[in-house]
């Protein structure tokens, strides 16, 4: 691209319409709930560093890897599938998913939710490492390498915003409004997880019976 305004334009909407801040709040604030607000802010920002971290190295060393270890992205929008289906399952029935459980720490269930599911998949998910790996791939030289990191951070940047507001929407929705809010976006997530599914099933299904 010619363009380093029109490539950094592409990036951003890339990377924010797949990665869906908005997205995110509602698993978030319920793994979160009963932590404090400097622990959950916390978790967010362990989660956000994290799939920063992620989206980096599969821009540097992506292809390479799933060259390496034979898996192609279909695969991997199968088990994010699978993985949002059964977080949008706990979230339609609102119930907290993945609580905390009595005899594990708030320190230790904050470092295993910040990584699974809020990393990955949530934040940096198949469509996130495809968008990381293709658009390294167009960056043709180190002025549009530059415009890409820059914009993975200020993509992580506005979801970590959004992230530690989401107990004020919350707080301001009540309880009942929660768990409502939970089970709709519970049924969302279930649907986006089906589609998810299905767009990595179908390419999967179609090369093993060789169909065009």
């Amino acid at each position: 691209m010619n363009s380093l305004f029109e490539f950094g334009l592409l990036a951003f909407t890339s990377f924010f319409t797949m990665i869906n801040p908005i997205g995110v709040i509602p698993i978030y604030a319920s793994l979160t709930a009963k932590m404090t607000q400097k622990e959950a802010h916390a978790v967010a920002l362990k989660a956000v560093l994290t799939a920063l971290l992620i989206m980096l190295f599969f821009a540097f060393t992506g292809q390479l890897v799933f060259n390496f270890f034979h898996i192609s992205i279909h695969s991997l929008r199968v088990v994010g599938g699978i993985i949002f289906f059964m977080a949008g399952y706990d979230m339609l029935q609102a119930k907290l998913i993945r609580t905390k459980d009595e005899e594990k720490s708030t320190v230790e269930f904050a470092k295993d939710i910040a990584i699974t599911p809020l990393a990955i998949p949530m934040i940096c998910g198949p469509g996130a490492i495809t968008i990381s790996i293709v658009l390294m791939r167009d960056a043709v030289d180190y002025e549009h390498k530059a415009i890409l990191f820059f914009v993975m951070i200020l993509v992580m940047v506005v979801t970590l915003l959004f992230l530690w507001g989401a107990r004020k929407v919350l707080n301001f929705l009540g309880d009942n409004g929660n768990k409502v809010l939970m089970r709709i976006m519970g049924l969302i997530v279930m649907v986006i997880a089906i589609e998810f599914f299905f767009a990595g099933l179908t390419p999967l299904v179609r090369n093993m019976l060789k169909i065009e």
